[in-house]
């Protein structure tokens, strides 16, 4: 899919910190009052579920502001600042590593109410590019804001480390994911994970539609484009899914776990 936070002062108010602390940013603009956290429908997926109305305002001035991103585009890039953590609003993004000789590996894909930016926390730079998989939007959430408020809200600390902890469960899972299993059960896997992963968004579990290209879901997997294509063709002889293009449909479940 935390515990590593410097102390700071307790802010006096997150309006005031908002005002004196957080580093502006050209292209981001601020929220409507229709898209605020404290109404947003994907709250309950990226936010604690049990603030209190005050913390809910509180949070309301911390996330003061959204970024648009054309598909293609970056959110942020590699060795850049570490300023702000992102929380996906719409639409959604990839993360992608470069190595020396100019050959890139995602690493992730992040849907609506995901955090991005996880990474940087450790070094103060990114060491990754997001780039958006459509048109898409980014809550930003400025990390020095965002320490304080863990100090004074219990309930926003407990889901910051949530957040980190499923960081490293997620990376260790695509460790286990890459290293011992077969491409068929690699995209089984891909598969049933976004299944799940809709589903808490209140989405169809089995019928929906892949932003990333099979290239894409092939340099995320360790597969090369033309397996993936294979694997999809498998799973659909075997009456496994029905797949349109980028439609896909979950056909037999139960078979989809056994893989």
């Amino acid at each position: 899919m935390s515990a590593v936070f410097d102390s700071l002062p307790s802010l006096p108010s997150a309006a005031t910190a908002a005002s004196s602390a957080v580093i502006p940013i050209t292209d981001a603009t601020p929220k409507s009052a229709s898209a605020r956290c404290s109404n947003c429908a994907m709250r309950a997926v990226c936010m604690p579920a049990d603030l209190t109305m005050s913390e809910l305002t509180q949070l309301d001035s911390l996330i003061y502001s959204t970024r648009a991103v054309k598909r293609g585009e970056t959110l942020y890039r590699r060795n850049d600042d570490f300023r702000s953590l992102y929380a996906v609003r719409t639409g959604s993004f990839k993360t992608v590593i470069t190595d020396r000789d100019g050959g890139e590996q995602v690493t992730a894909f992040h849907l609506v109410g995901e955090t991005l930016g996880l990474d940087g926390v450790c070094s103060g730079h990114y060491h990754s590019d997001a780039i958006a998989l459509e048109d898409s939007s980014a809550c930003i959430i400025p990390f020095r804001l965002l320490e304080g408020m863990c100090r004074q809200v219990p309930a926003m600390q407990h889901h910051v480390h949530r957040m980190m902890s499923t960081e490293i469960v997620r990376e260790s899972a695509i460790m286990m994911l890459l290293g011992a299993r077969t491409a068929e059960q690699r995209l089984a896997a891909f598969l049933l994970n976004l299944s799940t992963r809709m589903k808490l968004r209140g989405y169809s579990a089995s019928e929906f539609y892949l932003r990333m290209t099979r290239e894409e879901m092939g340099s995320y997997l360790g597969m090369k484009l033309e397996t993936v294509s294979r694997m999809f063709s498998k799973f659909q002889r075997d009456g496994i899914v029905d797949t349109h293009g980028k439609q896909i449909r979950i056909v037999d479940f139960k078979r989809l776990e056994q893989v």
